[in-house]
Formats: C-alpha cells, structure tokens, sequence
C-alpha cells in the first residue's frame, strides 16, 4: 500500500490590523484620550459645535474601527466617509492639523503599542490629518 498523499492545508488567515492592536477596546481607549485632549484645548474645541464631545468620539471611533478592519458600522449609519466633505465647514489651518496631531500623538503613546503596529497607525494619522487641512 502506497503512502496517502495530503493536499496542502489552508493556510490559516491571517489578523486584521483592527485584531492585532486589541480591537475594540484598544480604538475605544485610542478615542477617548485623544477627546480628553481635545475637550480643554482651546484652539480645537471651538471646531466641535457639540457641547457633549461623545457623538463625536463615538464617530471617530467607528470611523478608525472600520478603517482598521473591524465592523463596517461607520458605513452603516452614516454612509461613506467623505472625510474632507464632513470637515470642510471647519477651519482647519496648520495650527489646528498641529494640535489635533499633538493630541492623537498622546492618545497613541498612551496606548504603548509594539512600534510595527503604532507606526501604520501613526502614519494614517498623520496624513489623514494633513489631508484634510483646508485652510492655509
């Protein structure tokens, strides 16, 4: 009797970036930091009409979540992104892209990530930010 020949197993699928930092809880942390920031900032505050910064946590945080790989909740309950549509009534200029990256900077610290995951994060940040700067 002949050896039984074995197809090639599947290979097993690999993490989303939204698993490998922690999921939910790490973007839920992530977001509530960076607002914490933002809620005594005074030159970002104004920029959310809000009095209570939570729909607006909680908009970034599904935003990123789905980003990242999570649920497709954003998309969901607000469409699509249209991420510089959305801003656009805001002026944005560099001193506001500055602090919103100062923030985010240290919600992102806070989180010690291992640097091969904090990096692709930071590095989205920070070109989204720079993205949707729209005043000179």
């Amino acid at each position: 009797m002949g050896a039984v020949s074995r197809a090639p197993s599947p290979a097993q699928p690999t993490e989303s970036f939204f698993e490998a930092v922690g999921g939910e809880e790490t973007f839920r942390r992530l977001v509530a930091r960076f607002y914490e920031g933002v809620a005594n900032d005074p030159l970002l505050r104004p920029l959310y009409p809000e009095e209570d910064l939570s729909g607006a946590e909680e908009r970034l945080r599904l935003f990123l979540i789905q980003y990242w790989g999570g649920p497709s909740t954003y998309s969901q309950r607000r469409g699509h992104p249209r991420l510089r549509m959305r801003h656009m009534p805001f002026a944005i200029g560099p001193a506001e892209r500055d602090a919103w990256l100062a923030h985010m900077r240290a919600a992102l610290d806070s989180l010690e990530l291992p640097e091969h995951l904090a990096q692709p994060l930071w590095g989205y940040l920070f070109s989204a930010a720079h993205s949707l700067q729209n005043r000179p």
